[in-house]
């Protein structure tokens, strides 16, 4: 599946990378997981980090995030170093992670004046409802999360990542358990997001969302970065083809 979205152009520079990633490496124990990843999204980008489970996208995403450090390499955010002012940079940030980083017996309404409160946000109320409206759960705004769907927890997750307004977005496997309707939904949500001027960078097992939803796309095997490609230039069977041979490459 091809579509037509703006490519990115030779003509950006470093400079305007809300997300750059240089030569990063990190060891569990005696386990390699990231060997020298080179990565950059630029403002107004969708990337879609893609690779076998246990690639390391999600200790990737992480240290991105601020929530894991390098053995070596650096993340910069908006030019500045996660190094040296990892916490400040947090609200830069919106994850959407395996975790929801919900409170079950909180309603979605509840949830959110949480989070509006630790980002210090003005008119919160606005801002909530603007969210709300916008993954379709105002009307299940009262109602505790636990009573929620897999789906409508994880439009909640978005809504918290967003709520604040940061410029780079980073969605790890988003659409993990979502329903037909909700992934639909997490599609305009993507395509709005990134309209918005944000730096957004995803993981997702399903190749055809990915080529949906991204500009480009990046595949991590063998703790590299070794496809970087526009997604107009990919299809579904192409970078099937690739991801098998990099497991079979993996397996040897």
């Amino acid at each position: 599946m091809k579509k037509n979205r703006k490519k990115s152009t030779s003509k950006h520079s470093v400079a305007e990378s809300l997300i750059s990633v240089t030569n990063v490496h990190k060891r569990f124990g005696r386990k390699r997981v990231l060997s020298g990843v080179e990565l950059s999204v630029e403002q107004g980008q969708v990337v879609a980090l893609l690779g076998a489970n246990g690639a390391g996208k999600s200790t990737l995403m992480r240290m991105i995030a601020g929530l894991g450090k390098p053995d070596r390499g650096d993340v910069v955010l908006g030019g500045v170093s996660l190094r040296k002012t990892g916490h400040e940079l947090r609200r830069y940030i919106g994850l959407v992670s395996h975790a929801p980083l919900l409170y079950d017996n909180l309603s979605a309404w509840e949830n959110l004046a949480f989070f509006a409160q630790m980002y210090d946000l003005q008119d919160p109320g606005a801002r909530i409802e603007a969210v709300l409206r916008a993954v379709d759960l105002w009307a299940r705004r009262r109602d505790p999360v636990r009573t929620y769907s897999r789906g409508m927890t994880q439009r909640l997750a978005i809504a918290r990542a967003v709520l604040h307004d940061p410029p780079v977005l980073l969605l790890d496997e988003p659409d993990t358990g979502l329903d037909q309707a909700s992934a639909e939904m997490l599609s305009r949500l993507i395509r709005e997001l990134g309209a918005a001027n944000r730096a957004i960078l995803l993981t997702t097992h399903n190749l055809e969302r990915a080529l949906l939803w991204a500009d480009s796309v990046r595949l991590l095997a063998d703790g590299k970065i070794v496809l970087c490609e526009q997604t107009a230039n990919l299809n579904d069977a192409s970078l099937r083809k690739v991801m098998l041979e990099m497991d079979a490459v993996r397996e040897r």
